[in-house]
């Protein structure tokens, strides 16, 4: 079990969040799912719940206004020192910011951006809330991966806002690279070409860990959500992508000891 009590390294995906319509019937789908309970967070973006797993913060979940129609995603916050810098590096590279920065209470500071491709990724600058209290286990974020169109460009923005080096998969027909901070992979970015949906541009993936990735994708359907992409085996052991009831996409991936 991975603890995360410290401030994490500045680029480090810290935590993820959620935005819906449905906050009761999420929940209810999450709980389902992963075993999540659920405790009030931060209302400044307004309602929202932070997910706990065995009294854990692992995710958060809030309502999108009414009058909103923004995409229902998962989206990994990655770790700052100072969000306004951070934000100010994002527009001089070619992205955008799209709210904020701005305090989340005594928990701490964020802003919401996107790549020059159009992924969008938030930015947290911690103060009581340093992100997710547990990785790696049932129940909790394993990993984020950009799935764009190619990862030369893109990967240079990353690398230019957080200080990224990368580490290329050789080959001539797989466009795949890991992001890691001080040696360390924190993330990876695939490039899929014409593949990328047409209703479902360059986004961020995040990757849950469960004991059993096809008992997980029968509970997802289950539970009135849906299979994106069947289960198979990739390079990290078996994972699946669905879709929850409001259309979120995450992977789930069988954790190392299943």
């Amino acid at each position: 079990m991975t603890e995360a009590a410290a401030r994490r390294a500045p680029g480090t995906p810290c935590w993820v969040s959620l935005m819906v319509h449905g906050m009761d019937a999420t929940q209810e789908f999450y709980g389902a799912l992963f075993g999540w309970e659920f405790r009030p967070g931060p209302q400044q973006l307004g309602p929202y719940v932070r997910a706990l797993l065995d009294g854990k913060q692992v995710a958060g979940i809030g309502q999108l206004p009414p009058d909103r129609q923004l995409p229902i995603a998962w989206t990994p916050y990655l770790a700052s020192d100072d969000v306004d810098a951070t934000a100010e590096t994002v527009r001089h590279c070619g992205g955008t910011v799209g709210v904020g920065p701005l305090d989340a209470g005594e928990a701490g500071r964020l802003a919401i951006g996107s790549d020059p491709a159009g992924a969008v990724f938030g930015i947290w600058q911690a103060a009581e809330h340093v992100g997710s209290a547990v990785t790696g286990v049932p129940g909790a974020m394993a990993w984020n991966e950009l799935v764009t169109r190619e990862t030369a460009s893109v990967a240079k923005f990353y690398q230019a806002v957080f200080g990224y080096s990368e580490e290329a998969v050789v080959s001539a027909d797989f466009d795949f690279l890991t992001l890691h901070l001080a040696g360390h992979p924190v993330a990876s970015v695939h490039g899929v070409g014409h593949a990328l949906p047409r209703d479902h541009g360059p986004h961020w993936m995040t990757y849950f860990t469960v004991k059993d990735v096809d008992e997980a994708v029968e509970r997802v359907a289950d539970l009135g959500g849906h299979v994106v992409s069947a289960a198979r085996e990739g390079s990290h052991g078996r994972v699946a992508t669905v879709a929850d009831p409001e259309g979120a996409e995450f992977s789930v991936v069988a954790s190392p000891a299943a």
